[in-house]
């Protein structure tokens, strides 16, 4: 079981250029699917006039592992995989790699295209200041508003962070905590009557 992860920091750019073409590197975290969607589509409006937009991602830890890699036209292999090849090897995760290219006009080759690829999202992960995170575990709680006094109680002596609550006659809390941090949390709060805790899987 890993309980840290290492991610970068603050977004990062870097720029490589090989025979006229123009490979632009993007490097943002990332924690889910929306907010994948969400950087590719800032790049896409950024540069609307780019040959490709390529790119690779890996988010989670564990056995919550979900990763991707694009070649967006590009011959099969020859960008997604090394841009994701780059990730893999500084051991990140959480975060997402996006190459452009403008054409200028000399065909690389497979050979010249997985280097130029490669090169461009190493180039912006050196970049990048690279810091190590706890792996943290979402959950949703339900229960009686008469036990409230007892959940505030019990998530006050922890440094569980509320992400969402409603309170009615049912109450809802969102929940996160380290997973270092989670049994232990999970196992008082079982405790009170009629409570259901819902594990979310990101």
């Amino acid at each position: 079981m890993t309980y840290t992860y290492q991610t970068i920091n603050h977004p990062a750019t870097a720029e490589y250029l090989v025979k006229g073409s123009r490979f632009i590197a993007f490097a943002q975290m990332v924690a889910n699917q929306p907010d994948v969607h969400a950087f590719l589509e800032t790049v896409k409006k950024e540069h609307p006039k780019a040959t490709h937009h390529c790119y690779a991602y890996r988010i989670g830890t564990n056995k919550q592992q979900n990763y991707r890699s694009n070649d967006d036209g590009e011959p099969s292999g020859t960008a997604g995989r090394p841009i994701l090849g780059q990730i893999d090897s500084k051991g990140l995760s959480n975060i997402m790699v996006i190459v452009v290219r403008y054409y200028g006009g000399t065909k690389l080759g497979v050979s010249g295209l997985i280097s130029a690829y490669k090169s461009a999202a190493r180039a912006a992960l050196d970049a990048a200041e690279i810091v190590v995170k706890e792996v943290t575990e979402v959950f949703t709680i339900r229960f009686n508003y008469l036990s409230i006094n007892e959940v505030m109680t019990i998530l006050k002596r922890t440094p569980a962070a509320i992400l969402q609550q409603e309170f009615h006659n049912h109450c809802t809390m969102r929940i996160s905590i380290a997973l270092r941090l989670s049994k232990e949390l999970i196992q008082q709060l079982a405790q009170i009557e009629e409570l259901e805790i819902e594990p979310e899987i990101l």
